[in-house]
């Protein structure tokens, strides 16, 4: 059977069996912040297990998308897989082991099915399990039902969850490929036998401690896809050399994808190890990042956070091993995933949907990786060629041949590409360290290295503990983890204000106390105060009683109508009035996930715990940022209809005078793109549509189509914002914000700033109502005042400001042509009364020249260059704009003795205080100092003869 024969065969054998046939879920779970990715089948079921109500449907099954991170290290064998499909069949208080396991053997063994060799299959049953043992004797022989423990047949959910016994059903390849007369399926040690389902008894729920019985019994099976195709190919007349295993690689699922590496890389798969792991890693890493970034329902981009970073680490060691294994010089991933789409779209229809995104998200990783790896291959054959030199150094120490730091400084020093980066992580840390800190590095990549190459040049940790591996040397993780920590520490810091730690205290000394919301149905009401707390600043926060006039306070009422911050929109502001005094709020905010505290002035009289007050939002506030919310609303959606599905809030920011929206696309959109997407969201802002929130359940609000933000945590009850909840509807999402009440209400909305914030990442900034009629007034009176000043009327701006730039173009030319014109008078001028000196057989010109740019000088070089014979270098030095600048050419022959325009650049413009670097025949420099100029260009000679000896 194919790969599609055998996925949709199992589908059709369990309707038979009265099993609804359900999509898979999302690759990214949607709801569960506690869960990175979908790893199997029964995720989506979770809920179900441990409901006591009657589910919609109790038998069930499906085909599911798995992605596991734990196995990406592992990728390149035979066997681990980080994507997967799991075919199971899944029963809520239905059937249970007697269904479960013959139909279990039915489908395996029975022609009409999968149609495998009974007499290749064992089963593992959990220690005390006899009804499973005595259900599978019915087909099996004892000797190959086996019993196991915990550790093999007992399947956990996560550390808090639905659990129970399993039985495994194990295909056996045959004794000859065995580890001996007592190879049996526990064996992870040998290649025999091939687990291919596994049935699990969810009968309990574990709470990290104690396991207790689940409302009902239930099954929960796993099929691997894959391994069922290596099952199916091994018995087919297609795999003729039986004595040899076959892996995923050579199913039709993997297959095209290795033939189209092969192709793009002229690599054979079979020849040697080496390139076998590398396509093997290639293909299967560019199968996984397809379907993420493809994920209709949920894509995932490449990024430095979480499940992006997950993405992003998968392709990023495909790019590396493609290149480095396989000799891919050019982009390939895209390829590979177009190929990719091919094979699967019959059964993910989705990824032909999703190709154009998919292709943009590929190449532009791909591209920003490729510039990283050409951008610090130098950083990283720095880092391990130091430690030769450090090894040679101290060889030479050891014979009495001088001081073992003086030669490997005055290594470090001659290579081109030591920097001050190189010099804080590695060579200070050796030059200072104690013998055993040396001897160490030696051997191991410290925490600051790998650091820099993860913060500094994007490499994934795994990538350099691979690449380290390959190279003979370990990595120091947990210094690694270090550095990472102090980030986070630097980054937490600069987040939280002082005394940010005394009140998160304060709060939670205020015990049960709770704020109700009725801010949806009313900007006033009567409240009661419970708590008031002041000291606002670097010493935190306090409780108080009583509160007086020109104190900063944070109040929290038993009810408010004040909408505190959160998904995107900013707190209300507005008053509190008290008996006897006023509090002007400035900001709402959630705090301690259960508390709304109004942050303002007390700007007359007192106020105290106890008081009834008048808590009254500022309306207009509330009316602007009401109308950017549900602006924001319309933009997604109007987003997603102008550029796809793929189209994902990542973020957004909802204030009175604007709103921000981020969302995920491979590129900045085109002039065209944002004015459809503007035109479509005031066409429904005229059609005045109606805007409803209404309560459903998590699991209803899914099943319509309702967007929610992956990452977000939710209750089993949502508020679900709709646009026109009748056909069509425009609009749905997930939303606890406030709203306009019809479309209508908006005014208009107008697009004012978009760009791209990272891979895959991309910003819309807007403006509505009164903010969108300010922002058309003020263009309007820009536009008229350009026209004054240009003297043309409004509509012919555009006409005379092109003239102006073809004026002023020319001139511009004017202007480079004359500086050309001087800089070869000065070159010619400069080069009569130079006396070139020779250098070791290296004729040296140093001329000190007046030039009036940075460009001015390049022509001198370039003019002084074409004159150059045999093997000479020039050096100009001018002072351009307060600072001293150099230009450094040298000959073909010079090259070939040993000296760089590089090197020599970056060496005269040190002595200056600066830097340069360039080609080797030509190259540009500066410093800080302008008197130094003369002095740099005296050692020219002396730097020439250094750099020739290579000393």
């Amino acid at each position: 059977m194919k790969s599609d024969e055998i996925r949709e065969s199992f589908l059709r054998f369990f309707e038979e069996r009265g099993h609804r046939r359900v999509p898979g879920a999302p690759l990214v779970p949607p709801g569960d912040p506690t869960l990175l990715f979908t790893s199997a089948g029964m995720v989506q079921f979770k809920p179900d297990f441990m409901s006591p109500a009657k589910p919609p449907h109790p038998r069930l099954t499906s085909v599911q998308k798995c992605f596991r991170t734990s196995d990406i290290d592992s990728v390149g064998d035979t066997s681990h897989l980080t994507f997967f499909e799991m075919l199971g069949n899944f029963s809520v208080g239905d059937y249970f082991k007697a269904e479960a396991i013959p139909w279990a053997w039915e489908f395996v063994t029975d022609k009409k099915w999968l149609g495998l060799d009974p007499d290749r299959l064992w089963a593992s049953v959990f220690t005390d399990d006899d009804e499973a043992f005595d259900l599978w004797r019915q087909f099996l022989p004892e000797e190959r039902v086996r019993r196991y423990g915990e550790e093999c047949n007992y399947w956990f959910s996560g550390e808090i969850g639905p659990c129970g016994p399993c039985s495994e059903l194990h295909y056996d390849f045959g004794p000859e490929l065995g580890c001996g007369p007592d190879c049996e399926p526990d064996h992870d040690h040998c290649d025999r036998f091939l687990e291919i389902w596994n049935l699990v008894f969810m009968s309990y729920f574990c709470d990290g401690d104690k396991r207790d019985p689940l409302p009902s019994k239930n099954i929960d099976t796993g099929a691997g896809l894959e391994r069922m195709a290596v099952a199916s190919l091994f018995e087919s007349k297609e795999w003729k050399d039986k004595s040899k295993l076959p892996s995923v690689y050579d199913t039709d699922l993997f297959a095209p994808i290795i033939k189209r590496i092969e192709k793009l890389s002229g690599k054979k798969y079979g020849k040697d190890e080496a390139t076998d792991r590398a396509l093997r890693i290639v293909a299967e890493h560019a199968r996984a990042v397809t379907f993420l970034i493809g994920d209709e329902r949920t894509p995932v981009i490449p990024s430095n956070e979480e499940r992006g970073y997950a993405v992003r680490r998968v392709l990023r060691r495909a790019v590396y091993f493609g290149r480095r294994y396989l000799g891919l010089e050019e982009p390939f991933l895209t390829d590979v995933a177009k190929t990719t789409i091919k094979g699967m779209s019959g059964a993910y229809p989705e990824l032909e949907g999703q190709r154009e995104f998919i292709q943009q998200a590929v190449a532009q990783e791909e591209e920003t990786f490729r510039e990283t790896l050409a951008r610090s291959s130098f950083i990283v054959e720095t880092l391990f060629s130091a430690r030769q030199w450090l090894e040679i150094s101290r060889s030479r120490a050891d014979q009495g041949l001088g001081s073992w730091k003086e030669q490997f400084r005055s290594a470090v020093d001659r290579f081109p590409t030591s920097s001050a980066a190189i010099d804080k992580v590695l060579i200070q840390p050796l030059l200072t360290g104690d013998d055993e800190f040396v001897a160490r590095l030696q051997e191991q990549l410290s925490g600051p290295e790998v650091f820099l190459l993860h913060d500094t040049y994007g490499f994934p940790l795994e990538l350099t503990v691979e690449i380290a591996r390959e190279r003979g040397f370990t990595v120091d993780e947990a210094g690694f983890e270090v550095e990472m920590e102090k980030q986070r520490g630097r980054a937490r810091a600069a987040v939280k204000g002082a005394g940010a730690v005394v009140a998160e205290q304060a709060y939670a000394a205020l015990g049960d106390i709770e704020t109700a919301f009725g801010g949806y149905e009313t900007l006033e009401t009567r409240a009661t105060v419970v708590a008031l707390l002041g000291g606002v600043g670097a010493k935190g926060l306090a409780p108080l009683q009583t509160a007086n006039a020109d104190s900063e306070v944070e109040i929290l009422l038993a009810e408010t109508p004040f909408y505190p911050e959160g998904g995107g929109q900013v707190g209300d502001r507005g008053e509190i009035i008290a008996p006897n005094g006023r509090v002007a709020v400035a900001d709402t905010q959630t705090v301690a996930e259960r508390l709304i505290v109004h942050r303002g002035r007390l700007v007359e009289g007192r106020i105290a715990v106890g008081d009834t007050v008048t808590a009254r939002v500022d309306p207009q506030h509330r009316e602007d940022t009401m109308r950017n919310h549900t602006g924001t609303h319309l933009l997604h959606a109007a987003l997603r209809q102008v550029l796809g599905s793929h189209v994902r809030q990542s973020g957004s920011l909802v204030a009175p005078d604007h709103l921000r929206f981020d969302y995920t696309h491979t590129e900045p959109l085109t002039e065209e793109q944002i004015a459809a997407v503007q035109r479509l969201v005031n066409d429904k802002i005229r059609e005045d549509l109606p805007v409803e929130a209404r309560q459903t359940s998590y699991d209803q609000a899914m099943s319509e189509g309702v967007l929610a933000f992956f990452g977000d945590k939710y209750g089993e009850e949502v508020r679900v914002v709709e646009v026109n909840s009748v056909a069509p509807r425009f609009s749905a999402e997930l939303c606890g914000g406030t709203h306009c009440r019809r479309t209508g209400e908006i005014g208009v909305l107008i697009i004012t700033g978009e760009s791209s914030i990272g891979a895959g990442m991309c910003r819309i900034e807007a403006l509505t109502g009164r903010g969108a009629d300010e922002y058309v007034r003020a263009q309007a009176a820009t536009l008229n005042e350009i026209a004054r000043r240009l003297g043309a009327p409004r509509e012919s701006v555009p006409a005379k400001l092109e003239a102006l730039l073809a004026e002023l173009d020319a001139e511009r030319k004017k202007v480079e042509r004359l500086e050309r014109s001087l800089a070869s008078g000065a070159t010619a001028k400069a080069r009569r009364p130079a006396k070139p000196k020779t250098v070791d057989g290296v004729s040296v010109s140093v001329v000190e020249v007046e030039a009036t740019s940075d460009q001015a000088l390049r022509y001198i070089g370039d003019s002084a260059k074409r004159e150059l014979k045999g093997a000479a270098t020039a050096v100009y030095g001018a002072v351009i704009d307060e600072k001293p600048a150099f230009v450094a050419v040298v000959s073909e022959g010079a090259i070939a003795r040993g000296l760089s325009a590089d090197a020599l650049v970056r060496e005269i413009a040190r002595v200056a205080g600066g830097g340069g670097g360039g080609r080797p025949d030509m190259a540009t420099g500066g410093g800080k100092d302008p008197a130094k100029l003369a002095y740099a260009l005296k050692q020219v000679p002396d730097i020439v003869r250094k750099l020739l000896a290579g000393t």
